[in-house]
């Protein structure tokens, strides 16, 4: 099968989960016989066209006017430009077979080269903003993202989400089918994820002191939790004398976060490093004695999936993707999200018991190698691809009747959109 993938970071550019998914998942269809291209953003130093890992990597300048600072949509608007002129021009000597979207950020492009070449359309959401915001649309550029993400799901035959509770999500917020909408997790390359005792010795050294190690890696945002810990911080440090924290990762809450850590008097108790490549990210999980994932919306939590690749006993929120891959007291230790009396509880559980958090460590590692390699998670995302191509099929032959959904967006409470209608085109 040809495929285009479309997403707005793939390596060397990376933000967060969602360009380590792509990028693993391309190359994961590729060692499997198919013919894969991603359209990204171009970043300086990377070369436009290329070939790694067995996929082609097409990267896409932005458009040369100069865009305010913070303006994102006027951003993104861009970016969609530069993809979908780079996408069709790779389309004109080979036209793929389906396209698959990544996220809000590549509609725009999506949606044209899905009509230009007649092409079915399959959309991930790794994540809403409403999810994002706990259920509240609290600002116009919320509002103008929710209606985008609407238009994705309009616009894709089918429709993938990482967990149960991202299809529950993203069926209701947008009145999709549940039929339409396909669960397929991340997954986790293990040999991508060891390191040697060297490098985890001296991750040890670097950042653990005398004490016991927490490590929290993911983005710096308000939903990822790190706050909740921060406020743990105090009453952890009392029962574990010499802990500290090591925070990797960057964002927009960087700054207050940081802000709120020397408020609360940590001092060197808590390091923050910024961005960590893989290779740094990996030593230190694995070097720690507990990882924290205290998100307070989660789809999925890659992070908790790569903790217990790498051996490292977890505790997480539970909430969202983060309960169905996290079984309490087996794999890891949940919390209710946002507790911070009983995350402090629940890291301390891990610390004080090093035998019992250690067994759990090695189940979920044993889980993670059982369910979630690559291999089959790119399997699982090409029978969604053949299944959006024969309904478009059948659409087309005039098979099957072309669901109606009219687009209507009603607000509650002041702030919360969603979309009324029938199914996707």
């Amino acid at each position: 099968m040809r495929i285009q993938h479309l997403s707005w970071e793939y390596p060397p550019l990376v933000y967060g989960g969602l360009g380590r998914h792509v990028h693993a998942l391309a190359e994961a269809q590729a060692a499997a016989g198919h013919d894969v291209t991603v359209v990204t953003q171009h970043v300086d130093g990377a070369p436009l066209d290329e070939r790694v890992g067995g996929v082609r990597v097409v990267r896409a300048p932005l458009d040369p006017p100069l865009i305010p600072p913070g303006d994102l949509l006027a951003w993104v608007l861009a970016l969609n430009h530069g993809l979908t002129r780079a996408a069709l021009r790779v389309a004109g000597r080979a036209v793929p077979d389906v396209v698959h979207a990544h996220d809000w950020v590549t509609c725009q492009a999506a949606t044209t080269i899905k009509h230009a070449l007649g092409l079915p359309l399959v959309a991930t959401l790794h994540a809403t903003e409403a999810g994002r915001h706990q259920g509240w649309l609290p600002s116009p550029l919320s509002r103008a993202i929710h209606t985008t993400e609407w238009w994705l799901t309009f616009e894709a035959r089918r429709v993938i989400t990482c967990s149960t509770h991202m299809r529950w999500e993203v069926t209701r917020l947008f009145e999709l089918p549940p039929a339409t909408v396909d669960v397929v997790p991340n997954g986790i390359d293990l040999d991508r994820w060891a390191v040697s005792r060297r490098e985890v010795a001296a991750a040890r050294t670097t950042y653990a002191g005398g004490g016991p190690l927490v490590v929290f890696s993911s983005r710096l945002e308000w939903e990822k939790g790190l706050h909740t810990l921060l406020d743990a911080m105090p009453r952890l440090r009392r029962r574990h004398p010499g802990l500290r924290l090591v925070v990797a990762g960057q964002g927009t809450m960087g700054e207050s976060l940081r802000a709120r850590a020397a408020e609360r008097r940590l001092g060197r108790a808590v390091t923050f490093t910024g961005f960590l490549g893989s290779a740094d990210l990996a030593a230190l999980v694995a070097a720690a004695d507990c990882a924290v994932v205290p998100s307070l919306y989660e789809p999925f939590g890659m992070v908790a999936t790569e903790a217990a690749a790498l051996g490292t006993p977890v505790v997480v929120a539970d909430t969202g993707g983060l309960r169905e891959q996290v079984e309490d007291g087996v794999t890891g230790v949940r919390f209710p999200p946002g507790d911070v009396a009983r995350l402090a509880d629940a890291v301390s559980s891990v610390l004080t018991d090093q035998v019992r958090a250690r067994r759990m460590a090695r189940r979920a590692r044993e889980v993670v190698a059982r369910d979630r390699p690559w291999a089959a998670i790119g399997r699982q995302t090409v029978e969604v691809y053949a299944r959006a191509a024969e309904e478009e099929r059948m659409l087309e032959a005039g098979l099957a009747a072309r669901p109606d959904r009219s687009l209507r967006l009603v607000v509650h409470d002041g702030n919360l959109l969603t979309g009324e209608g029938g199914s996707p085109t």
